[in-house]
C-alpha cells in the first residue's frame, strides 16, 4: 500500500461526535452506544476540543467513579492526539504505532476556519480498509 500519497482527508470519518465538558459519564456512555462509536471529543462552550473519551477510558475508570455524577473531564484523556487533514496515512500509522493508540482526531488547520476544532477522526480500521482497497 502506498500510504505516502494518501491524505487523511481522503479516508477520515467526517464529523466527530462531541459532548460538552459538563456531561455526565452516563450521558457520554449513552451517546457512544446510541451512535455506535468508540470515542467522543469533549468540547468547551467555544467548540474547542479539550479531550477525548474512548470506551477504554470509561472501562478503566468505571469502578473508581460515581457513575451517575462523574463528569466528562474526569473520564477524558486530557491530551488529544491529532493530525492535520493534509497529513498522510503513513504519518498517521507511525503516530498510532509509536503512541499505542487506535485513533487520531483530525483537527481543522490553523489557516482554514476556526482552529483546534475536530473535523473528523481516522482510526486504525480506516487505514486497514484503505490497505485492503489498494490490494484489490
Amino acid at each position: 500500500m502506498n500510504t505516502k500519497n494518501i491524505q487523511i482527508k481522503d479516508v477520515m470519518t467526517r464529523g466527530v461526535l462531541t459532548v460538552p465538558v459538563e456531561s455526565t459519564a452516563d450521558y457520554v456512555a449513552a451517546v457512544m452506544v446510541d451512535y455506535g462509536v468508540s470515542a467522543v471529543a469533549v468540547i468547551e462552550k467555544s467548540g474547542e476540543a479539550i479531550g477525548i473519551i474512548s470506551e477504554m477510558d470509561i472501562l478503566r475508570k468505571i469502578n473508581n467513579i460515581d457513575w451517575k455524577n462523574a463528569l466528562a473531564d474526569e473520564l477524558m484523556a486530557p491530551s488529544i492526539e491529532s493530525i492535520n487533514p493534509s497529513s498522510t496515512l503513513e504519518e498517521a500509522a507511525q503516530i498510532m504505532s509509536k503512541k499505542h493508540i487506535h485513533r487520531l482526531m483530525v483537527m481543522s488547520e490553523k489557516s482554514v476556519g476556526a482552529s483546534n476544532r475536530p473535523i473528523g477522526i481516522v482510526s486504525a480500521g480506516d487505514i486497514m480498509k484503505q490497505m485492503l482497497q489498494e490490494r484489490n
